[in-house]
């Protein structure tokens, strides 16, 4: 079979805003270096509402936000306060420990808004697990582009079709946003490494089987090609897999329990620094 799984969003309810959880997936807990895929929205906010999460911590991984449409303000415990806009990208590194927050901007707050977008986290290299936090930001611009035969993508992270994206990962790993005409292949190559797609909307098959929307589906080991049998708009994301397996608990990530304890020790002792001028947080 060319599909080796097929793992469908779950809803959470965030209080009033929804996400499909894909991952982590009791049988599927990782996908290359990916730990965490939400697919937030789509939501159509009123005027006055939003989405509002109070600062939180996290170890051990980087965060991606990807946004179709909307926008989502970050701030941060290195002092960072910064609007996401769709096509561009917010690329957070924990390390050995940040804080942040995630608002709905004023001007969207104010006139109401429509929301949707892709929220992913990839657990970091052991050997970069307690790296120093950073935070980056990289404008729609700046990120490369392909465009060939009816396939229209954003190289987000890694490398592919010959582009590079500007973010630097310390692993081997594939992300990207895909837009495909009705009718457009895409070869899914087995050098990319573990490869998964994800059906944001429209109709798609992997070497003739479909994928449900608002799935990901995992490829076997060989070579594979996708087939648009109607205007689509997917995630491609994978890379290579870690040689040691990763403990999520809560909002911290790490191959080792012990540290995660630590964490979450030293969040309920108020040892993390935390985002300036905002008092508010999410308890443990």
């Amino acid at each position: 079979m060319p599909i080796a799984d097929a793992i469908p969003g779950r809803t959470r309810d965030l209080g009033g805003f929804s996400v499909a959880r894909v991952l982590p997936y009791p049988k599927r807990r990782s996908l290359g270096p990916f730990v965490f895929f939400d697919e937030m929205g789509p939501a159509d906010f009123p005027p006055g509402g939003g989405i509002d999460v109070r600062p939180h911590p996290h170890i051990g991984l980087a965060t991606i936000t990807w946004l179709f449409a909307g926008a989502l303000g970050h701030a941060d415990s290195l002092g960072t306060a910064i609007d996401i806009h769709p096509g561009a990208v917010n690329w957070m590194t924990a390390g050995r420990g940040i804080v942040h927050s995630e608002r709905t901007p004023p001007a969207q707050r104010e006139l109401g808004h429509h929301m949707h977008g892709i929220q992913t986290w990839v657990a970091l290299p052991v050997a970069d697990a307690e790296c120093d936090p950073a935070f980056d930001h990289f404008p729609a611009d700046t990120m490369p582009r392909h465009s060939a035969d009816g396939v229209e993508a954003v190289v987000i992270a890694g490398s592919l079709w010959g582009l590079t994206s500007p973010v630097s990962f310390p692993h081997p790993i594939i992300y990207a946003e895909v837009r495909l005409a009705a009718g457009a292949r895409l070869a899914l190559p087995a050098e990319w490494g573990e490869r998964g797609v994800y059906l944001v909307s429209g109709a798609v098959q992997v070497d003739g089987a479909a994928v449900e929307t608002g799935t990901l589906a995992v490829l076997d080991d060989g070579d594979g090609e996708l087939l648009a049998t109607a205007d689509s708009l997917l995630m491609l994301l994978g890379g290579a897999p870690y040689p040691e397996g990763r403990h999520i608990e809560w909002n911290f990530v790490s191959h080792d329990p012990a540290r995660i304890a630590q964490a979450v020790a030293d969040w309920r002792a108020g040892h993390f620094q935390m985002v300036p001028g905002d008092p508010e947080f999410i308890p443990y």
